[in-house]
């Protein structure tokens, strides 16, 4: 349990910290360069896989209970709000949050954040806030791409595969869907961003001494991701179906 608190604790520092000056920006776009250029390529690849077996699996469904003119509108909402979101952050905590990790947790075993603190510099604020900051910026970008890619993997495997009708799929789509579907995703993204770089910073700067100590860190700081990601998804999804009416309804 001190673990826990000790990761609400930083996450809390972590949003005090950000709006205090200094700011490193320099530092927050070369981490947010980073994040993007090892994270888009593996998001992009698993997106068109995830939106593919979302459009086979509900084109079957539907088949099955006589709405075909719904697939469009399940397939994308489905992408959209659950999907990318969770896609994104996968790969930013498996690509860039164990780099992250990685690297804090060597300057911690080489006394580096001992040593910023005895010279008065605040860990959080140097090395904690740019970083996770720059994976909140990578998950709302990098969501929209995966949320773009996604559906047309399902429109493609759908229409093209299971010889469903382009105009159909569009137009169900169009039908349902409303614009608070795409900002739940957004929130998802950046509530999901700041979880994976809080999570991987938390494992850095308590990382084990020794280099076997940094693996473990880094093996500690994706599983601790995953879980959280998907116990954090169900409570937004679960108030965002409670609080906003689907349209129509």
């Amino acid at each position: 349990m001190t673990g826990v608190g000790d990761l609400f604790a930083l996450a809390l520092d972590t949003i005090r910290e950000t709006f205090k000056r200094p700011f490193a920006a320099r530092e927050t776009l070369e981490q947010f360069w980073f994040v993007v250029s090892v994270s888009w390529i593996p998001a992009m690849l698993v997106a068109i896989p995830f939106g593919a077996v979302i459009a086979l699996q509900l084109g079957t469904l539907t088949v099955q209970i006589g709405a075909q003119s719904f697939t469009g509108a399940a397939s994308v909402l489905a992408v959209v709000q659950q999907a990318a979101p969770i896609v994104t952050t996968l790969v930013i905590a498996g690509a860039g949050g164990a780099a992250i990790c990685a690297e804090i947790g060597t300057r911690r075993i080489r006394d580096e954040i001992d040593a910023m603190r005895v010279m008065g510099i605040s860990p959080v604020q140097r090395l904690v806030v740019p970083r996770v900051i720059a994976c909140v910026l990578a998950a709302v970008l990098l969501n929209g791409l995966v949320s773009v890619v996604g559906v047309l993997g399902g429109y493609f495997f759908n229409v093209v595969v299971q010889g469903g009708t382009p105009g159909a799929y569009l137009s169900s789509f169009t039908a349902l869907a409303q614009l608070s579907d795409l900002w739940v995703g957004e929130i998802k993204a950046v509530v999901f961003g700041f979880v994976a770089g809080v999570v991987a910073c938390y494992r850095g700067l308590n990382t084990a001494p020794g280099p076997k100590g940094v693996g473990d860190a880094v093996n500690q700081s994706v599983v601790i991701t995953f879980l959280l990601l998907f116990f954090v998804n169900f409570v937004i999804t679960t108030l965002y179906l409670q609080l906003v009416p689907g349209k129509g309804a």
